[in-house]
């Protein structure tokens, strides 16, 4: 998975931030669940980079809509 940037999410059309977003929420979603099945995760802070991530798309979502306000 590489770094999504805030450039390269304001790049990206309506469609594609949504489905970003979405994947990167289900990605969390599963990392949480292999944890707390008791699976050692490979990379610990690899929940924290994906919240950001998440942050990131989100805070340009809105943005997005304020301008277009």
């Amino acid at each position: 998975m590489d770094l999504i940037t805030a450039d390269r999410v304001r790049e990206m059309d309506e469609r594609e931030r949504e489905r970003t977003l979405l994947t990167l929420r289900e990605e969390l979603m599963m990392l949480y669940s292999q944890q707390t099945g008791g699976g050692i995760a490979d990379n610990p802070a690899k929940a924290k980079l994906l919240r950001k991530q998440i942050a990131r798309v989100l805070t340009v979502k809105n943005e997005m809509q304020k301008l277009n306000e």
